[in-house]
């Protein structure tokens, strides 16, 4: 019954060679999600065109990327770059936290920016006087609070939960599922809260998201101009493809039964929505948008002339 003080991640199990290719490449992934939130935060902030509503969700969204990002990727790349490595207890309760409350808020922030659609799509002479400046401000801090909040109480319980013996996690990270197995103590209370969180933070969300894009997609049909409906619907095209690779990765490891399903199979998944979205996220955003394009070009003229202007200065 000797307390557990630490955990040892496994990782993936493999060659020397294979592991070394994932450590660079994850660690490109890193450096490249961090740019490109970083790019749509500098940017949205900077850019006057882009002070709307949709874009400060977007904003949102890129500071809870870079929190995800920076709370899993780099313990994992130890993990791989060493074939498993030690957490501290503390540790790896920290980013059990970290990591759910930043998915429970991209779920509710998801959820915000689909009513904003709903809004801009089906009520767009009422857009301006809903979606004001203090109502986003409001949402968006609702989000945070909520997210940081609700997931506070699951991990408490997690925490005070007795680890004794076996302190092996086989696993990329400290995630929900392979903790609780690791559990001494009666886990009743800790599976009971996992279903009281994940309905208002995950279940109701993707209803209410559903219930949205149902009335939108019903408000685009009725356009009469093919020109028109393609328009109204690209608005929210980028947001739809962001909601369902999340929802689908989600879904495919906490909803889903996972008994079909191999270990690796489960640590290729969750690398999807803790390694590979958070990097997606910024590239469909900017992609698929005609303002963020014209903002990169804009700053990216912008500070061609400065260098410009400077070197005419120091000549």
């Amino acid at each position: 019954m000797t307390m557990v003080t630490e955990f040892l991640l496994l990782g993936f199990q493999v060659r020397q060679v294979l592991r070394h290719l994932l450590f660079c490449l994850f660690i490109v992934v890193y450096c490249l999600t961090l740019f490109g939130n970083l790019l749509i935060i500098t940017l949205v902030s900077t850019s006057k065109n882009l002070h709307t509503p949709m874009y400060f969700f977007i904003s949102q969204l890129s500071i809870s990327d870079i929190f995800l990002t920076i709370d899993i990727v780099p313990k994992m790349l130890d993990v791989l770059l060493n074939n498993g490595a030690t957490i501290a207890f503390n540790n790896c309760i920290f980013q059990l936290y970290v990591f759910c409350a930043s998915e429970t808020f991209e779920c509710l922030l998801l959820t915000v920016m689909s009513y904003d659609r709903y809004v801009a799509i089906c009520n767009p002479l009422r857009y301006t006087s809903i979606m004001t400046n203090c109502h986003c401000v409001i949402m968006a801090t609702t989000c945070w609070l909520f997210g940081f909040s609700i997931v506070l109480v699951y991990i408490i319980t997690t925490a005070e939960l007795n680890f004794c013996g076996q302190n092996i996690i086989d696993h990329l990270f400290c995630d929900l599922l392979p903790m609780i197995e690791l559990a001494c103590s009666e886990t009743f209370i800790v599976d009971r809260e996992i279903v009281f969180i994940g309905f208002p933070a995950i279940v109701i969300p993707a209803t209410i998201i559903v219930v949205s894009y149902t009335y939108i997609v019903l408000a685009v049909l009725r356009i009469p101009s093919s020109t028109g409906r393609q328009k109204a619907f690209s608005t929210c095209s980028s947001h739809l493809t962001v909601v369902s690779i999340f929802y689908w990765t989600i879904f495919s490891v906490y909803v889903v039964p996972t008994k079909g399903l191999t270990i690796t199979v489960t640590k290729i998944i969750s690398l999807l929505y803790t390694v590979f979205t958070p990097l997606v996220n910024p590239i469909i955003y900017s992609l698929r948008n005609e303002d963020i394009k014209k903002a990169i070009h804009g700053a990216f003229h912008q500070h061609v002339t400065w260098n410009l202007i400077l070197r005419s200065l120091c000549r």
